[in-house]
């Protein structure tokens, strides 16, 4: 997989997609809203079990407590946390369709950096070109045919060349 100014190539097709608010960068940060330079793979699949089968043998059901932290002082930065959570989180199990299904990236994880950034995730968009907090999203169908199509530790490579673009340009 390969981030291109028009959209993700990747299996001899070129998938629409939309990146982060804040563009592609090389100095990921916590909340900066953008997509990270670098080659990612994919470390995980989850998915919504109430509202569609699994994707791939691999892939987990979401439950109703999972939640992601991006609490940066907290030793789960950048983990999956289960409801009651204190810390800064984001909830998986949402009432919009965009994470139906997730691929998990390998993003600053396994071993956290605080405040370099959480979850780049391939999800599904709101709507087309309405940019992400950071992660790679994709038309729903999209997204389920490419989740069909991946294996573990796929890499989705984001160029440097990209960062040196408008934050709009790679957002298609």
């Amino acid at each position: 997989m390969v981030l291109t100014p028009r959209g993700l190539r990747f299996a001899g097709l070129l998938w629409p997609c939309t990146i982060g608010r804040g563009g592609v960068t090389r100095d990921k940060r916590e909340g900066d809203g953008a997509t990270p330079v670098g080659t990612h793979r994919i470390v995980g699949m989850l998915y919504r079990a109430d509202r569609m089968a699994a994707p791939a043998d691999w892939a987990l059901p979401i439950g109703a407590f999972d939640l992601w932290s991006d609490d940066s002082d907290d030793a789960a930065y950048n983990t999956m946390v289960q409801a009651p959570y204190a810390g800064s989180h984001e909830r998986l199990r949402l009432a919009d369709q965009r994470y139906d299904l997730v691929m998990l990236t390998d993003w600053n994880w396994p071993e956290a950096q605080p405040g370099r950034g959480s979850a780049i995730f391939l999800h599904a968009w709101r709507r087309p070109g309405r940019p992400t907090a950071g992660c790679i999203a994709f038309r729903p169908d999209h997204l389920r045919r490419i989740a069909g199509l991946v294996a573990y530790e796929t890499r989705v490579i984001v160029p440097g060349a990209l960062a040196d673009l408008p934050a709009t340009a790679a957002r298609r």
